[in-house]
């Protein structure tokens, strides 16, 4: 007996000696700050040092409260809630980590004051144009960031996959340009630091929520960026991803929790995976659950759960550690982490990626705090389906038939997207053609608020759409009308006016091509038409007097939607308010055809001229209508 009381003793000894012994660290806190007078009064702080589970949190500042300090599994994480009152003034505190009431670690918080109106910033909507840039590869402003020595990947413009030195000093200074091109609004992939060694140029393997990625600036750059284009009437949407990061984020090395990741592959260090294409072809996946990409089995009422679980737990791919946002803490971190970022940034929107692919109960919680918090914000998601019974189920404010109600503002319209390329590519027919589009917009029933949805012809995942249409510049125009005058928000890929080409299958590196004038030396400059061949300035022209006469229309920007049942190649529609009316008739037969107006009496009644807005002329809507082989008249009736 006395042996073990002995033993209890030397225990209860190293133990306690290891507690004195401990030194906490404190390594970072997020958000670094925060702002008095937000919306929501909780504020939870992610807090991450050695040991730093082993102190005791004080604070002392007037409407400031600790409600609650949580450790997970690791010692190196606690989580404060804070309650900030409205009472609670701008200022700076210290957060106080103590161990037997000695303060061994401090750190100064502030409280900003948030800029008038901040609450009310007006999101992107029908009268914008949204003009999508991959940061990498639209210019180099700054070549003294091409290489930082502390980052994994550096300057190699010689690989399709590698660093180009794109950056935000390069957009600013071409913002000229995007402005006279009549763009109201830029749409970056993402720009959060992406520290890992090859493939980091896309952005979507996230080392750090909180930072830019140096290779294009720093958080200042972006805000004075996002606050000079505000200047200049330019809204800017940041490129949000909620499912994943990157293997090599910071936290990887240490999780605050065990389930942190969905499935954790047991034994694997991620530190040392070497994440170049070929090692990744390569490896053996064996250890990961990838996800199966099926995502139906969201909707699907007869779905097996295993089968739904493998979709939205599994890992895109090894280099992209799959969150579970089931984790309070996680989606607490994520959904505060975009509403900093709002705040810091003046955003006017998020592109929220792979939408389909996270919890979709913390989606929608996330989707209502924000628009809680700012009510005039947009947010649109990706789900890269060319369904719209699958797209409709993510938007709007309305209960699907098994109770989820997702209210999120809009989606990305990839079923009118996959329409307008099959439509201009494949002969006419019951179902093919112009008719895939016209069946594709009856089925706007579907979606709470179809004007909503962002329209476009081409991104940085998909085929450049004069690729798709074989390099056939009429109907690439006939394709970029339909997308800037049918109804929602249209967007454009950088490049598109300049007929870059490219196709997903042969990889992402030339559809995702540098922008010709971006780089000092370039032979071809897109900013100022030099080097570029007769089509790509007729292209670039044609889009800038479309963008910049769609602005003053409100039949297009504000209006409703009639179309026609397409026959024998010709399709016709038309935007109208009760004091405007936009006609627009595509012909996509080789030979000119004569439009019989009585068949389109509804939208042509009461009128007898119409404004051609391409090219300038007046035409007669009373008598048939003549329209040119594979073109689009676009007509202003009065």
């Amino acid at each position: 007996m006395k042996r073990k009381n002995i033993l209890c003793l030397l225990l209860s000894f190293f133990v306690s000696f290891n507690l004195i012994a401990a030194k906490p660290k404190l390594d970072r806190v997020e958000p670094m700050f925060w702002w008095a007078g937000m919306h929501n009064p909780h504020l939870q702080l992610m807090v991450h040092g050695q040991d730093i589970a082993l102190t005791q949190v004080s604070i002392n500042y007037p409407g400031v409260e600790i409600k609650g300090v949580t450790q997970l599994d690791s010692k190196n994480y606690i989580f404060i809630d804070l309650n900030i009152s409205k009472d609670a003034k701008a200022g700076v505190f210290d957060i106080l980590f103590k161990q037997k009431n000695k303060v061994i670690a401090k750190y100064a918080y502030e409280l900003r004051s948030r800029e008038a109106g901040s609450a009310m910033r007006e999101g992107f909507n029908t009268k914008d144009a949204l003009y999508l840039i991959m940061p990498d590869r639209f210019a180099n402003g700054n070549t003294f960031n091409d290489n930082i020595k502390v980052m994994r990947e550096n300057l190699n413009r010689e690989n399709s996959l590698g660093r180009h030195g794109g950056d935000i000093a390069g957009i600013v200074k071409n913002l000229d340009y995007i402005i006279d091109q009549g763009y109201t609004a830029i749409w970056l992939n993402p720009v959060i630091e992406n520290d890992m060694p090859a493939n980091s140029y896309h952005g979507y393997a996230v080392t750090d929520f909180y930072q830019i990625d140096r290779h294009y600036g720093s958080n200042e750059d972006y805000r004075t960026f996002a606050k000079d284009a505000k200047d200049k009437n330019i809204k800017l949407i940041m490129d949000m991803i909620f499912n994943h990061c990157g293997a090599l984020h910071w936290w990887m090395k240490d999780l605050p929790s065990n389930d942190w990741i969905n499935n954790m592959p047991e034994g694997v260090d991620m530190a040392k995976i070497e994440y170049t294409d070929e090692a990744m072809n390569k490896m053996d996946k064996s250890a990961f659950t990838i996800t199966t990409h099926r995502k139906t089995v969201i909707q699907d009422p007869h779905v097996a759960k295993g089968d739904q679980d493998h979709m939205v737990d599994g890992w895109f791919v090894p280099s992209m550690p799959d969150l579970n946002q089931k984790n309070p803490y996680v989606a607490r971190y994520l959904i505060q982490n975009s509403i900093w970022w709002i705040e810091y940034a003046h955003l006017a929107g998020i592109r929220m990626d792979t939408y389909p692919y996270p919890d979709k109960n913390m989606m929608a919680q996330w989707n209502k705090e924000v628009l809680e918090a700012y009510p005039n914000f947009t947010i649109v998601g990706e789900e890269m389906f060319f369904d719209p019974s699958i797209v409709s189920y993510w938007e709007g404010n309305e209960a699907n038939k098994d109770g989820y109600i997702p209210y999120t503002p809009s989606m990305m319209d990839f079923p009118l997207q996959g329409a307008l390329c099959q439509g201009f590519t494949e002969e006419e027919g019951w179902e093919n053609g112009l008719m895939r589009i016209y069946l594709t917009l009856a089925k706007d029933f579907l979606y709470s608020n179809p004007y909503n949805l962002v329209t476009f012809p081409d991104n940085h995942d998909l085929s450049r759409y004069y690729s798709v249409l074989n390099k056939d510049l009429d109907l690439w125009k006939m394709g970029i009308a339909t997308v800037l005058t049918t109804r929602g928000i249209p967007q454009i890929f950088y490049g598109t006016e300049t007929l870059m080409e490219g196709f997903a299958h042969d990889g992402h590196g030339k559809m995702r091509a540098d922008f010709p004038g971006g780089w000092s030396g370039d032979k071809v400059n897109a900013f100022t038409g030099e080097g570029l061949n007769k089509d790509q300035k007729d292209a670039q022209k044609y889009i800038r007097t479309l963008l910049k006469w769609r602005k003053g229309s409100k039949a297009i920007t504000e209006g409703k939607l009639i179309h026609f049942i397409p026959e024998n190649g010709i399709y016709l529609y038309s935007r109208y308010t009760d004091s405007e009316r936009v006609v627009v008739i595509l012909n996509k037969n080789e030979e000119a055809k004569d439009v019989d107006p009585l068949r389109y009496e509804q939208v042509l009644k009461g009128f007898t001229k119409g404004h051609s807005v391409l090219d300038n002329k007046e035409v007669d809507v009373t008598t048939p209508i003549h329209i040119d082989g594979k073109s689009v008249i676009i007509l202003e009736l009065h």
